[in-house]
């Protein structure tokens, strides 16, 4: 099996959970299985991993995907599936765009940001009363659909999206004042032309100054300022990756059937910034919040996997066709 992956502790995190859950996982089974690990910058280095003929291939980050996504398919033995992650859906859907691949069982991917229903699901278990959602977007050629969801899905759960769009070079700040002055609450989305090291702490101040808590989607982000985030940990998309692993090593005894379509990872944690809850009159706890929203995500799932398969009854499935997760 062949790992690649950029430098860092995300990374690295990832790949040492994955490889320990697999090997936990597969020894229970009395398998064995022998790791790869190749640069994602050598792009001679992924081809004779290819020509190794490893049966699955992990790849960690955008970099890693890309130089996957562009092997030529005389280059990977065919019978080799791939699977990337650490990366953001919008990455693997231009990726795939860019390099006329398609997603399917060979060529899949486990999501590194949250799905846009669960975010919302987490405004209305935190902020109640909050109705109106706002949004900062960027110019990317994915925003316009990301709003266009994000608008459908908020009217679902009885919420109303305010958004602006901030061209590339342009300040945010008046996108920014529009939103925030319209907004019960800040919804930050994973773009680096809007979210990055240069802007996040006037953001922060800013939304801060106006009494407008954001949800974010780091840890860090949490620390610096936010009242909530909302995310996957690399170990958590390390230890999804062993069971999806496992799962497409299993059916390929059978006959290669490989992975399921792109999907979010169904394991996440939520942070709250104490300091920041306690200036807006808040009392949240991040591991009940967690809960809470895991449950209704549960609940959530089986109604709809009954509304599909008859034989649903009582949170039991006992013959549902596979469908493509989250």
């Amino acid at each position: 099996m062949a790992v690649s992956g950029g430098a860092g502790e995300a990374y690295e995190q990832a790949a040492l959970a994955f490889e320990r859950s697999l090997a936990d996982i597969l020894r229970q089974d009395g398998k064995t299985v022998v790791f790869v690990h190749v640069e994602a910058r050598d792009g001679a280095t992924l081809s004779r991993a290819g020509q190794a003929a490893p049966r699955l291939h992990i790849a960690l980050g955008v970099q890693a995907c890309a130089q996957l996504a562009r092997q030529k398919a005389a280059a990977l033995n065919q019978n080799t599936l791939a699977l990337c992650t650490l990366l953001p859906r919008q990455s693997f859907e231009y990726l795939m765009r860019e390099t006329g691949r398609q997603a399917g069982p060979d060529f899949s991917a486990l999501y590194l940001n949250q799905p846009l229903g669960r975010q919302l699901d987490l405004i209305r278990l935190a902020l109640p009363r909050a109705r109106r959602v706002g949004v900062l977007l960027g110019t990317s050629p994915d925003a316009g659909r990301t709003e266009a969801q994000l608008a459908e899905l908020a009217r679902e759960r009885g919420l109303h999206l305010v958004s602006a769009r901030v061209d590339a070079g342009d300040p945010l700040f008046p996108g920014l004042k529009q939103v925030l002055d319209e907004s019960d609450v800040l919804l930050a989305m994973a773009d680096p032309q809007i979210y990055n090291s240069h802007t996040i702490q006037n953001i922060l101040l800013t939304s801060f100054r106006a009494k407008v808590p954001m949800q974010a989607f780091s840890p860090a982000y949490a620390r610096a300022g936010a009242l909530l985030a909302l995310y996957t940990t690399p170990e958590q998309i390390g230890a999804q990756v062993a069971l999806l692993a496992r799962d497409a090593l299993s059916e390929l005894e059978g006959g290669p059937r490989g992975f399921g379509p792109p999907q979010h990872s169904p394991l996440f944690e939520v942070n709250v910034n104490a300091h920041v809850a306690r200036s807006l009159g808040l009392q949240l706890d991040a591991v009940a919040l967690a809960e809470r929203l895991r449950r209704l995500e549960l609940r959530s799932g089986l109604e709809r996997r009954s509304e599909r398969c008859p034989d649903v009854r009582d949170g039991s499935a006992r013959a549902c066709p596979r469908t493509g997760g989250l």
